[in-house]
């Protein structure tokens, strides 16, 4: 990792090229924002001129540079430390809220915040998570969240975890969070 005035980068090395990927200064919660791939120092220079091959590029290991910049970017530990807390604070609320008020609309909000949260913060299956939050299986937490979605509260990313909270959740878990002060 090399750090550097607005942020840091990860390098890899994949034959004759040198991969960086680069992170702005704060918690990474995704992948890099800039990628820049260049010969790398002693490459043959037959292996340059041919250029970048798609097998480079498959072979780039990004889930590994993502979860190394989360733990060892600046603050990196600290802040996916005090995340993970929040997470699973907020998952056990999530399974409170089922045990006391069913599949309520705030129960909705909560579950779809939290996995919003997890996906966002790169949890690799933020479903199976929040299922050992919440001491329900999978299947069970899938069918919530599509109740959520279908009621308005989480909107849908095709092909990824996670969507975004819809105004109507935000109200409701301003309201949550109003009555609990």
């Amino acid at each position: 990792m090399k750090a550097n005035e607005s942020g840091f980068e990860i390098t890899q090395q994949q034959g004759a090229w040198v991969i960086r990927m680069w992170w702005p200064t704060g918690p990474v919660t995704g992948g890099p924002q800039r990628i820049t791939i260049e010969g790398a120092e002693g490459a043959s220079a037959r292996d340059v001129a041919r250029g970048i091959s798609t097998t480079v590029l498959r072979r780039l290991d990004l889930p590994g540079a993502v979860k190394m910049a989360a733990e060892t970017g600046p603050k990196g530990r600290e802040v996916m430390q005090e995340l993970t807390e929040a997470m699973q604070q907020a998952g056990e609320t999530a399974g409170a809220l089922l045990e006391n008020e069913g599949v309520s609309e705030a129960y909705l909000a909560v579950l779809a915040a939290v996995y919003k949260t997890a996906a966002d913060a790169g949890e690799a299956a933020p479903v199976q998570w929040l299922a050992r939050r919440i001491k329900r299986s999978p299947e069970t937490v899938k069918g919530h969240l599509k109740q959520a979605r279908r009621d308005g509260l989480l909107t849908t990313i095709a092909g990824k975890a996670g969507g975004e909270l819809t105004d109507k959740a935000k109200a409701i878990l301003a309201a949550r969070t109003a009555t609990d002060d």
